[in-house]
């Protein structure tokens, strides 16, 4: 069983752990459902609103389904594959970033302000790349587990939901390698421009994706394997955070491209290891939307964002509110004194 004071050492502890993930809570999700009829709407007016409030009660464990303490925890990690030119801007721009999360000046700063929403970063060694996932795996066993484990300490007691985002450039070079060691299909099927790259680049990344998935197919046999492979610290950050969400009964909003492989990893180990994993929204960056049906979710929104950060989930974070305020909020039939409907 999981006990977040003794992190596992390497990834043949982690598989273990996925064998133990615990289940939905039904009882719960059955006390939602059957006051749900005595609300004062008319029954499935509310739409997926519903299903949320639903979701929500299980994975919280508790038939009053609450939002009131989200957070979004940005990991930032660096990538070796940068060094084969497949991202528009340099490696250096990773701590810059950092210091604009800590000194409240990105994108998501502002975002979780707009949604009452914490905000936390975690650098995961980022002063040291990974290895150039082109020549060699970009991570060993025990360096894997250990970015995991430091994502599994970023889930405290108390949250409401959670939702992993990222800084790395070159980590969709990283997401698009696992996509395509997963799933299978053409490099150019998962392959994106990322941060804006121009076709003479984007051509490269595609090469430097579907060489490495030749490179390394005899060492991935599951996708902790694909993981240390072609991944990212910071994308096994994420990966370890949605594990340990799960034991600590925290239901999570995935983001974009990048938080999305560093789940289907998981997903390729267990079928049902994302049931706790709602999609926030789908990026622009094309091989997400292939990601996202491969996961068998249907995201919340979709703005043509391709920011990461966990820009676009936190955006959705409101309409979890509204499905937790309305469930538990709004009166019923007998106590608004509004007459239900008849039976026939």
């Amino acid at each position: 069983m999981f006990n977040p004071k003794h992190p596992p050492q390497n990834l043949e502890e982690i598989r273990a752990l996925l064998a133990e993930l615990p289940e939905v809570d039904q009882e719960a999700q059955a006390a939602v459902a059957q006051r749900e009829p005595t609300l004062t709407k008319p029954a499935g007016s509310l739409g997926r609103l519903e299903d949320f409030s639903l979701w929500l009660a299980g994975w919280q464990a508790t038939s009053r389904p609450r939002m009131s303490r989200p957070r979004v925890t940005v990991f930032a990690g660096s990538h070796g594959v940068v060094a084969q030119g497949v991202s528009a801007f340099p490696a250096s721009v990773n701590q810059q970033m950092v210091e604009n999360f800590i000194n409240g000046g990105a994108a998501i700063n502002q975002i979780c302000k707009s949604v009452d929403a914490e905000l936390r970063v975690m650098e995961v060694a980022l002063e040291i790349p990974t290895n150039d996932f082109s020549h060699e795996p970009a991570m060993d066993d025990e360096g894997c587990a250990e970015a995991m484990a430091f994502g599994m300490s970023a889930i405290e007691k108390g949250l409401d939901l959670f939702v992993p985002g990222e800084m790395g450039i070159g980590n969709t070079t990283s997401a698009a390698a696992i996509s395509h060691a997963l799933y299978g299909g053409n490099a150019a099927d998962w392959t994106g421009r990322g941060t804006g790259i121009d076709d003479t680049t984007l051509d490269r990344k595609t090469r430097v994706v579907g060489d490495a998935i030749i490179l390394h197919k005899n060492q991935m046999h599951d996708g902790l394997d694909v993981l240390r492979c072609v991944g990212g610290r910071e994308i096994a950050a994420m990966a370890g955070a949605i594990i340990a969400a799960r034991f600590a009964r925290v239901p999570i909003l995935l983001d974009g491209y990048v938080s999305c492989a560093a789940a289907a990893v998981l997903a390729a180990m267990r079928a049902d290891a994302l049931d706790h994993c709602l999609v926030g929204h789908v990026s622009a960056e094309p091989g997400h939307a292939r990601l996202i049906e491969k996961l068998g979710k249907k995201a919340l929104i979709n703005f043509g964002m391709r920011l990461g950060e966990g820009s676009g989930a936190a955006l959705a974070i409101p309409l979890l509110r509204a499905a937790a305020e309305c469930h538990t909020g709004m009166a019923t039939f007998e106590k608004a004194g509004i007459d239900g409907k008849e039976k026939a």
